[in-house]
């Protein structure tokens, strides 16, 4: 069984809807501040004892309550914490070797260490296996 919405909760919102019922021109539309402070009564007292307390049609009033539901469950929260990726850096390696044949130089973007020790590793075999052959 839903209560009747108390004097004290509807007391504000009242002297409201009077103050605007007074001031209107003819067929003016309700603001939205006013359909908004009813349905934040109606969510807590229920659609019919508001918008009989309120003087409301009762189908307009449960539409905006819905929808205000509606529109509160649609908008996603608000991130507390944002992390920027950043794209990974390209290494670049430039290796130069000098020896009595002249001079090697290579050059290397993208290099990991693993592709490093692999480079070192060619490089020392070729070197032990012409000294070898000398």
């Amino acid at each position: 069984m839903r209560f009747k919405p108390s004097e004290a909760a509807l007391c504000g919102r009242v002297a409201g809807w009077e103050r605007w019922r007074k001031m209107r021109r003819g067929r003016d539309p309700i603001p939205k501040r006013l359909w908004a402070a009813a349905a934040a009564v109606a969510r807590e007292h229920g659609i019919n004892p508001t918008s009989k307390a309120l003087h409301l049609e009762l189908k307009k009033l449960k539409e905006f309550v819905q929808s205000a539901r509606a529109t509160k469950r649609t908008v996603p929260p608000t991130p507390q914490f944002v992390e920027l990726m950043t794209p990974p850096t390209v290494s670049e390696c430039v290796i130069e070797l000098e020896g009595r044949h002249g001079k090697m130089r290579i050059q290397w973007r993208g290099m990991t260490a693993a592709d490093l020790a692999q480079l070192s590793r060619m490089i020392i075999e070729q070197t032990r296996f012409r000294s070898r052959r000398r």
